[in-house]
């Protein structure tokens, strides 16, 4: 006798459906037909996905708002330059910037070794890379590595203002 195919589930949202279950290795569909007893049905998965879609952009907004007043605070506390590049890159570079400094400075100062000359003499390095795209870049990058990057950014990622304010 052969492991049926076929079976009759009732999703946790009420829905009953027949679903095929062939595509699966016999020992395995009954676990899977237990499994999607405890989930939605796929009609009912979706209409909730896409009803929190509103609910989720809005706290995307409110979260990238948020982080936008900080990095600009930041940079106008420590005396950052303004960006170059794109009008729909600089929000993002400058949260990029803020994120990977402000991480830099705790693995290097904080809980490192460096003490505050060392830390100032990178900083003024910091000040000289405007291009946002380089901050986007480098967004994924470990505080530690901050120094190395800097070193390995082109003139193409330094501003054309004048270095001595």
């Amino acid at each position: 006798m052969a492991v049926r195919t076929e079976w009759k589930i009732v999703h946790s949202c009420g829905h009953e459906i027949t679903h095929n279950l062939s595509d699966r290795p016999a020992d395995k569909r009954a676990g899977f037909a237990r499994w999607l007893g405890g989930r939605d049905c796929t009609d009912c998965w979706k209409a909730a996905r896409d009803s929190d879609t509103v609910a989720k952009e809005e706290w995307l907004a409110a979260k990238r708002a948020e982080e936008q007043q900080a990095a600009l605070a930041w940079a106008e506390q420590f005396d950052m330059p303004p960006l170059e590049g794109p009008e729909r890159a600089l929000a993002w570079g400058e949260r990029s910037r803020y994120q990977l400094v402000t991480t830099a400075y705790t693995a290097l100062v904080t809980e490192g070794s460096w003490d505050e000359a060392d830390w100032s003499a990178l900083e003024e390095r910091i000040r000289t890379v405007t291009r946002a795209g380089w901050w986007i870049d480098q967004r994924d990058a470990e505080g530690t590595d901050l120094p190395e990057l800097l070193g390995a950014a082109t003139a193409d990622d330094r501003g054309t203002e004048n270095p001595f304010r």
